[in-house]
């Protein structure tokens, strides 16, 4: 990759608030095999495109439920509150995005993350549905991946961070089992290289009568806590 461009790659990680990896993407951080072609784990193949269909809904769903007097809410999520989560997941839309598109990412608009949140999440679901978008290579935070294996990242990103906004606002969230077990299958068979400390933890052991996207939510470092409403 162009040094420009690696450039670029670091600048929208520290935006997005991700600095280990931006740390780690300005080194030249070499990317397991396992990672650039996970496989299939469970016998899930769930396509990602669809994965993303089922996905924004429920994003969406949560996001519209928060009201502004909650963006201060502590979450599940590392030192985020729901303001950060959203800010986080606008820049990184933004920032992937324009990855798919082999451009550099303009700046986010974080001006008011609630009115935001949709159209930076229908620009990059756009962008990973263009024609040949799972078929080319991508300059994903973590190395140089297929277009699918990023987009299977996206959701499972998505996924989590829909359930550290929803348990931080006392929402329901059940996204549906087919698609908690197509991010779960993703996130065993790559997850650990990129365990930070912030976005993806070390995994904790779930409850016993946790639901499915509480048990991934667990696999990914988080640990549950009492809403604040």
């Amino acid at each position: 990759m162009a040094a420009e461009d690696r450039t670029q790659d670091v600048s929208a990680l520290i935006t997005a608030g991700r600095d280990r990896e931006a740390a780690q993407r300005g080194a030249g951080l070499h990317v397991p095999p396992d990672v650039r072609s996970p496989r299939p784990h469970g016998g899930t193949t769930m396509d990602p495109l669809a994965q993303l269909d089922q996905l924004g809904p429920v994003l969406g769903g949560v996001v519209a439920g928060i009201r502004p007097d909650q963006l201060a809410n502590s979450t599940p999520c590392a030192d985020f509150d729901v303001r950060g989560v959203l800010e986080h997941m606008i820049s990184g839309a933004t920032a992937f995005a324009a990855a798919y598109r082999g451009q550099a990412a303009a700046p986010p608009d974080l001006r008011d993350p609630l009115a935001g949140f949709p159209a930076a999440l229908g620009d990059l679901a756009a962008a990973i549905s263009a024609p040949g978008a799972l078929d080319a290579t991508v300059a994903a935070p973590f190395g140089e991946v297929d277009g699918a294996t990023f987009a299977r990242f996206v959701v499972l990103d998505g996924l989590v961070h829909g359930w550290d906004m929803a348990v931080a606002t006392g929402q329901a969230y059940d996204p549906s089992p087919e698609l908690v077990d197509a991010a779960e299958a993703f996130a065993r068979d790559t997850l650990d290289p990129l365990r930070d400390g912030q976005a993806f933890g070390a995994a904790v052991e779930p409850a016993v009568d946790a639901t499915p996207i509480e048990r991934l939510a667990a696999y990914t470092g988080r640990r549950s806590m009492a809403a604040s409403t």
